[in-house]
């Protein structure tokens, strides 16, 4: 079965890191560039499955790199664009724009907005879906590798995942977990957790921090082509 192939066009070198990492850790094939001609030409010569578009390109405009690929290709196309007013909205989805969203993104906002347009796609299916955390014969494997934890840490990020995608307050955990001395024990195993799977925790992309209430550990799927 093949990966979803992800065409990211934006000439911002920045966003054009955060979103291609994301992107390819959240189980998509992502080819990125920064400039309209380089669209042109990648759409021209492969197939692919989804589009994001940034509207403020260096050599010609977003909006008719936009017109051009949807006068010949029927894919999804999702802007991403500094420009918030209604009227550069309008002018995206008379061109054939699938969804807009106004930077700074949410990377996982964004995720979601991705998958409800390939939903749209009758010959794409969630055929497989792939966990990032499991707990298997009592271990924890993050991407099919697995984790060295210590006891405490096992237990808090066992918690998580079994009430992945939610948002667990700091007082469920400590009142739970009887391991825990303190609030700060907790953020220390926290910090602990994140590093083990790579996690940032200015920017984290799998263990987020809900300021003012406490944890959620966001767990992704990867969908795929059927044969």
């Amino acid at each position: 079965m093949e990966p979803i192939t992800l065409l990211l066009i934006e000439d911002d070198p920045t966003a054009l890191e955060l979103l291609s990492h994301f992107l390819s850790e959240s189980g998509f094939q992502v080819v990125a560039v920064s400039t309209a001609s380089e669209g042109v030409a990648y759409i021209k010569n492969n197939h692919y499955d989804i589009v994001l578009l940034d509207l403020n390109l260096p050599d010609f405009s977003g909006l008719e790199l936009l017109k051009n690929i949807t006068s010949h290709h029927a894919l999804p196309i999702i802007i991403t664009s500094a420009f918030g007013d209604t009227r550069s909205k309008i002018q995206a989805f008379k061109f054939g724009a699938s969804d807009y969203m106004v930077k700074p993104i949410d990377l996982e906002e964004l995720e979601a907005r991705i998958w409800v347009q390939l939903s749209k796609n009758s010959h794409i299916k969630n055929s497989e879906e792939k966990h990032l955390f499991e707990i298997r014969e009592g271990h924890i494997f993050f991407k099919q590798q697995l984790l060295e934890l210590t006891s405490i840490e096992f237990e808090i990020l066992a918690m998580l995942i079994k009430h992945k995608n939610h948002t667990l307050s700091r007082e469920q955990l400590l009142n739970t977990l009887s391991s825990l001395s303190s609030p700060r024990s907790l953020d220390n195993h926290i910090k602990n957790i994140r590093k083990k799977i790579g996690d940032n925790g200015n920017k984290a992309i799998y263990l987020k921090t809900e300021y003012g209430v406490g944890y959620q550990l966001r767990d992704y799927t990867a969908v795929r082509y059927l044969p």
